[in-house]
Order: structure tokens, then sequence, then C-alpha cells
């Protein structure tokens, strides 16, 4: 009898080992467009409570300069997933390129377009912009596409700008105040940093509510989300589902805590030396943050139909949208996972 219970013991300790060693190898390389931004403050956050190691994820964030280059990641195979911009799965589409949104943690992007202080006096609106320097996060972001779809809605030729790119934080700051560019495309809490500073900052157009998102889009215009190839989904649904229930859980803590307390969890690096502004930038995002987690379809309509205008690539290619995202995962969370 005694040796049967030894055998039975190695026999659930070599399970326990081998169960640990797959939950190990359960790591996933999640692609960042800029962490400081706080349109990815879930992404971040998440790390920081705990929420994909709970959820059975090891996860290394890797920081890019601008959305297009996590991307970039994500297709050449150096990252598993993006958090970034829906728009990028409806772009790509139109160049038989499967990617597909899984969880959606902002409902409106943020993006705001802003006049370098030194040049409000020469440009007061989105017309002046031709023939000037305009920053975007980097070329072929989601600030870039913003700001090609402003200059086309308002009869500007978008090569009739040069556009630079400058990141989305201090690098984005310092080229504002220091000339080197004459407008940019920026998100918070560079915003708000800027607005502090500068009490007359000229803004020609801003999405960080619902209200000026629909008037800029003429509806809702989601913003960031997690999104990968349709096949690694395919391949990894525990991963995708962990990752997912990891966003979800974190939404619902953003939600049941103060301003305040999400600061005090964010890594000093990306809150920066102006405590003050980023805690006032944080209160004017933390709205702009989904409540659900799940994509909404009119939302996903509007993207396709802004980037139809935009683009001509999108406008010919027939793309079927529902094919850009799913919502199963967030649905398999269920109401526990919103606790």
């Amino acid at each position: 009898m005694p040796a049967i219970i030894r055998r039975l013991a190695v026999s659930l300790a070599a399970l326990v080992l081998s169960s640990g060693l797959a939950l190990a190898q359960s790591k996933v390389t999640l692609a960042v467009g800029g962490a400081g931004c706080l349109c990815y403050l879930p992404t971040m956050l998440a790390q920081e409570l705990g929420e994909y190691k709970k959820a059975g994820l090891e996860v290394e964030i890797v920081d890019f300069k601008g959305g297009s280059q996590s991307l970039t990641a994500v297709i050449g195979g150096s990252a598993d997933v993006v958090s970034g911009y829906f728009d990028h799965c409806v772009n790509l589409a139109a160049k038989n390129q499967s990617l597909v949104a899984f969880v959606t943690y902002d409902r409106y992007p943020g993006l705001v377009l802003i006049v370098s202080p030194a040049h409000k006096d020469e440009i007061k609106s989105i017309k002046d912009l031709a023939g000037k320097k305009v920053g975007v996060s980097a070329p072929g972001s989601s600030t870039d596409f913003f700001l090609k779809y402003l200059l086309k809605k308002n009869g500007v030729d978008p090569a009739s700008t040069a556009v630079i790119g400058v990141g989305l934080g201090p690098t984005a700051i310092a080229a504002m105040e220091q000339g080197q560019i004459d407008a940019a495309v920026m998100l918070d809490p560079a915003v708000t940093v800027l607005q502090g500073k500068f009490k007359d900052l000229r803004i020609l157009s801003d999405t960080r509510t619902q209200k000026d998102t629909q008037a800029v889009f003429g509806g809702d215009y989601p913003g960031g989300a997690l999104y990968t190839k349709a096949d690694w989904i395919e391949k990894h649904p525990k991963e995708t589902q962990a990752l997912t229930t990891a966003i979800v859980k974190t939404l619902a803590w953003i939600r049941s805590h103060t301003p305040e307390e999400v600061m005090a969890k964010m890594p000093q690096n990306l809150v920066g030396p102006d405590k003050d502004g980023y805690l006032q930038a944080l209160k004017n995002t933390i709205p702009m943050y989904s409540t659900t987690g799940k994509m909404d379809p009119k939302g996903a309509q509007a993207v396709l139909a802004v980037f139809s205008q935009s683009s001509p690539d999108v406008a010919k290619a027939n793309i079927d949208v529902t094919k850009t995202y799913t919502n199963k995962f967030v649905e398999a969370v269920g109401t526990t996972g919103m606790k």
C-alpha cells in the first residue's frame, strides 16, 4: 500500500510540475504604440494589477513609437498581439491582411489636432495647414490617418503637408514647444499638459468626448483595442481569452476606483514629472474607456465609412467589417469578469 501511495505521489508531483511548465509557457508578446499614452492605459494597468498573470499568462509588453510600428511587429512575427487602434484592422483588410480585434477598451479615439503655440496666430483652421509641418506619432499610424481624414474633409490635399513622426509623449510636447512643427495630432496626457502650459492653446479638432467624436465622424468611433492576425487567434484561443479577461477585469477595476487610485498604480516613468497634469488628463480620459470591452457594430461601421472616404483602396475593397472584430471572447468572460 505505501508503494502505491508513493507512486501516486510521484505521479501527482509530475502532473503539477507539467501543469506549471505549461502555464509558464503561455507567454504572449504584446506590442504597444506608445505606452505612456492614456489611450493605452488599460493595457498597461492590467500588467500592474497582475490581471494577465491571474488569467494564466506571462505578458511581455514591447513599447513602440507609434501604432504602425507595433503593427509591423505583429505582421512580421516578432510580437503576437497589438494594443493599438482598431482602424488598422479595417485599413489592412483592404490589403488582404486579416486582422481581428477581440477586446475594445476605448469608446472614443481621443485624438486631438493642436496648433503649435508659436504658430497659433497664423494657423486658425485646418485649411491653414496646407504647406505646414504636422506632427504625428509615426507615419502610417492612427494619428496619421486622422490627420489625412481631416485634411480631405476640409478640402486640403494631404500631400500638401509635411508629416513628421514625433512620438506621443515628451518628444511630441518638446517638438511643439520648440516650434519644430507647426501643428500635431496628439493624445492625453500630452494634450492636457500643453493646455496647462498654454492657456490659449488652439485646438482644431478634438475627439476626447462622445459629443466631439460624433461631430468629427458623424457617429461613435472606437479607438484602442487588442487585435492580431486571425490565424493567431485560431491557434491560440486560450491566450486570446486570457488577454480578453484581463482587460475586461481591468476596465471594471477602473470604474470602481478613483482617478487618484488609478494613477497610483501606474509606473512613475509613464506618469512623468507633472503629476497634476497627468491626473487631470486621466480624469478627462476615464469616460473614454469602454464599460464592456465590446466592439459597437455601429462604431466599426463608422470606421469603415471614414476610411472609405479618405482611402481609395478601402473604398473599392468591398470590406466586410464584421470580419475585422469579434465580441465572442468578451461575451465568454460573462458577468463574473465584470465584478
